[in-house]
């Protein structure tokens, strides 16, 4: 363990020359695609963020640049924020190769399942349509028309990912300051997700994508771990 982690830490100086490769470059991409937006919005948005299959702005490379997409500063800020502090953990544990295809897996997990949520929304109000529901249409209407965008769903992957490599590690949220030891972090983190996607309080978020990128992160972590290959960093 001491050889890996002298030989990722020996080239270079400074603060960028710290951070593992494919986190670093994973940052990158998500800081020029929200510069470009920053340019045009309308353009970024249509093309790159993520619609339903049903929209007119549906296109099939959304289901992965949506990922890389971010609606302001914060919603960026934070996002890059935890990727840099446990994205740069888990893939010095894991690997850079195992890292790449665990934020990918979770990034599409996430979209499964936020597109499943959405999917029997849809059914419901075709369904209602069907009845003479007025409101139906819009609210249908609406549903193909919002964007999704954000890589939240790939980072509550490596939240996930974290607090089983390091159960015991302990986490202070900013706001309200509690500590907690990581596993039972994600726990409160997940059950928030679940209330507050199932009652819909949050609108705006999508809490079923956080949950997708949460489950198929810890997925991912179990079928590498019961193969014995978690720490094989090919």
């Amino acid at each position: 363990m001491s050889d890996y982690y002298y030989q990722n830490n020996s080239s270079g100086s400074g603060f960028l020359s710290n951070i593992p490769v494919v986190t670093k470059n994973l940052i990158f991409i998500n800081i020029i695609m929200f510069l470009a937006t920053l340019i045009n919005q309308d353009m970024m948005v249509s093309n790159f963020a993520l619609f339903y299959p049903s929209s007119p702005f549906f296109r099939w490379w959304q289901i992965i640049t949506h990922m890389f997409m971010h609606g302001g500063f914060w919603h960026l800020f934070f996002n890059m924020y935890s990727l840099l502090i446990f994205g740069s953990v888990v893939e010095r544990m894991i690997g850079q190769k195992k890292f790449l295809i665990f934020f990918f897996v979770c990034g599409l997990g996430a979209v499964a399942l936020h597109l499943g949520v959405e999917f029997l929304q849809a059914q419901s109000y075709i369904s209602a349509m069907g009845r003479g529901d007025s409101g139906a249409m819009a609210l249908y209407s609406a549903l193909k028309m919002t964007p999704t965008l954000g890589a939240s769903g790939a980072i509550y992957g490596i939240l996930i990912a974290y607090a089983m490599i390091f159960p015991e590690s302990k986490m202070t949220l900013l706001f309200p300051p509690v500590t907690l030891s990581a596993k039972w972090m994600v726990v409160v983190f997940g059950c928030i997700e679940l209330v507050t996607g199932v009652s819909g309080v949050a609108s705006g978020v999508a809490h079923f994508a956080h949950l997708g990128g949460m489950l198929f992160g810890w997925l991912l972590i179990r079928y590498w771990r019961n193969k014995r290959t978690l720490y094989d960093r090919y």
